[in-house]
């Protein structure tokens, strides 16, 4: 988090942060990234917290779209981080050169 913070002030830009680990996501700005962005990129299969989730809390978690909110709401953790709303859409996880080319 703090090389895209770094990244938005080199930048002279502005931004809200959100800290859903701490203050929580709701269920219609998970069903907008899931829309946007797709499960494959919202939802962070490499970070430990999936990984020690049983198989079947996996399974159920990837039933459905309620079921996999029900599981990033629960466990916010789950979710790629962070994730950028710009004017030209969603940048999800920090790559220095996609943010070098942010559009204010």
């Amino acid at each position: 988090m703090k090389k895209a913070f770094d990244a938005l002030h080199a930048k002279g830009l502005n931004y809200d942060f959100h800290d859903y680990k701490k203050q929580g996501i709701d269920t219609d700005t998970l069903k907008i990234w899931l829309k946007e962005i797709g499960q494959d990129t919202v939802l962070n299969k490499k970070g430990t917290t999936w990984r020690k989730l049983s198989e079947e809390e996996q399974t159920h978690a990837l039933s459905s779209e309620d079921n996999l909110i029900e599981a990033l709401i629960a466990q916010p953790s789950l979710i790629k981080r962070p994730v950028l709303q710009t004017s030209q859409g969603f940048i999800v996880g920090f790559d220095e050169a996609t943010y070098q080319n942010i559009q204010a």
